[in-house]
């Protein structure tokens, strides 16, 4: 008996049944239907954990945090660990930054800002993709750089903080600064105290360039990036490593000594994904304790595996509850079948053919059933992202985060529906279809079973 025989066979003794078989396969899609759904729960905020960890920082970054020495002790990484990360296989570039150990007080005419002053690499900072969102890169020693947020910084100096800012805590609008802040002049200053006095230094600076905004909305880049050029003038002002103030209203002020070459802050740039691991493993081995958003993504991804298996496992349940349907209309199609499968034995059919016409049947039905249940599936799917936000801010006030995913159907997730469910609906077609096999003829065909 040819395939397509085979198909027509079953195709004719479905339509006979068609109330039975339609709820059959509805059993089926609707159990289908719940294992993606369920499962798309788990990838929904998987996928939602991940893009969160990595929205403002690069998978391919590694923040190197120093080097460890004989005594197990953090040592401060200079430029000799510098070109060693940099000559790593793999390494694209690795940017460096140095911090000034004093708040900057910044001037623009009238108007004031106090900003975490920063001296940075450029050239590795570009190959690391930093961008700017307006301006230029600073090329001559007294040209800098500020955060996308440095603007709302400044402030009029000569109006009491009790005057400047609204009850929320912003700046009041009359009081910000207006006009754009590319090629103005601005005077940093600096303090040292001589003798238990406070002395100033001010120091004539051009802002060329603007960062790019920072990828969260509620994140804020208020940073200045001076020369090492300055650095070196605030430094032979002050007297100390990276302008540290010394109080004298401190009696036992530690002062840290900073070598010339040091760095408060290494990140080795991967030039690609796959890189991370390796060259983590490189430093690790040579006593460079690391750290990677893909040493987090590893820990994420595990603990969402055996969730998601959880809710698969889950699912399968369902599809196993529907599978009892199957059994039962199938070990029925047996029954009302006998004179037709007496006819086939009495013609020669062989007992493998008639196992695998019902066999046929019951993988039929569960495939029907799977791709019915995955239609449908998308669809709630698609309700519930745009439905439960709301629902959960009318039930609990609450506003849920605009990114948040509480559905995702990958397309590996239909797919291992579809084999559940096919091999499940075999399986419970397997005890009628081998039942089909023992079929006497000569009572077949007196409709006896």
């Amino acid at each position: 008996m040819k395939l397509n025989d085979q198909f027509r066979f079953v195709q004719q003794n479905m339509k006979k049944n068609k109330t039975r078989v339609t709820m059959t396969i509805l059993a089926t899609a609707m159990g289908c239907a719940f294992l993606i759904v369920l499962a798309s729960v788990g990838f929904g905020l998987h996928k939602s954990i991940v893009e969160e960890v990595t929205r403002d920082r690069l998978v391919t970054e590694i923040e190197v945090h120093g080097r460890l020495d004989e005594k197990e002790s953090y040592q401060a990484l200079t430029d000799k660990d510098v070109q060693y990360l940099e000559g790593i296989k793999h390494v694209k570039t690795v940017t460096r930054k140095q911090s000034l150990q004093q708040d900057g007080v910044y001037k623009i005419g009238e108007y004031e800002a106090f900003a975490q002053t920063i001296i940075t690499h450029i050239p590795s900072e570009i190959k690391a993709g930093f961008e700017l969102s307006e301006g230029r890169l600073p090329k001559g020693s007294n040209e800098i750089m500020v955060g996308y947020d440095f603007i709302k910084s400044l402030r009029p100096a000569n109006v009491s903080s009790e005057d400047l800012y609204e009850e929320e805590g912003q700046l009041k609008e009359q009081y910000t600064f207006k006009n754009s802040i590319v090629n103005q002049e601005i005077e940093m200053t600096v303090k040292q105290y001589v003798e238990g006095k406070e002395k100033t230094k001010t120091i004539p600076l051009t802002i060329v360039g603007i960062g790019k905004k920072p990828t969260r909305e509620w994140m804020e880049d208020r940073t200045v990036f001076i020369s090492q050029e300055v650095l070196k003038e605030i430094e032979k002002f002050t007297g100390t490593p990276r302008g540290m103030v010394l109080d004298p209203n401190i009696e036992e002020q530690h002062r840290i000594e900073f070598d010339e070459n040091s760095y408060d802050q290494v990140k080795v740039y991967a030039s690609n994904l796959e890189s991370v691991k390796g060259i983590s493993e490189e430093l690790k081995k040579n006593h460079y304790p690391s750290y990677s958003v893909v040493n987090e993504l590893d820990n994420i991804n595990k603990m969402f595996l055996i969730v998601k298996s959880g809710l698969v496992f889950v699912g399968t349940i369902a599809i196993i509850i529907a599978s009892i349907g199957i059994y039962n209309t199938m070990t029925m199609a047996v029954t009302e079948r006998a004179p037709d499968i007496g006819i086939m034995k009495a013609i020669g059919a062989s007992p493998k053919t008639i196992k695998k016409i019902f066999l046929l049947e019951s993988s039929y039905i569960g495939l029907i059933g799977a791709i019915i249940g995955t239609a449908v599936s998308y669809g709630i799917s698609k309700l519930v992202n745009v439905t439960l936000p709301f629902i959960i801010n009318r039930a609990f006030g609450e506003q849920t985060p605009e990114d948040l995913v509480f559905s995702y159907i990958p397309i590996n997730l239909p797919i291992i529906c579809i084999i559940i469910c096919y091999f499940v609906t075999v399986a419970s077609g397997y005890r009628p279809a081998q039942r089909a096999t023992k079929v006497d003829v000569l009572k077949a065909m007196r409709r006896e079973v």
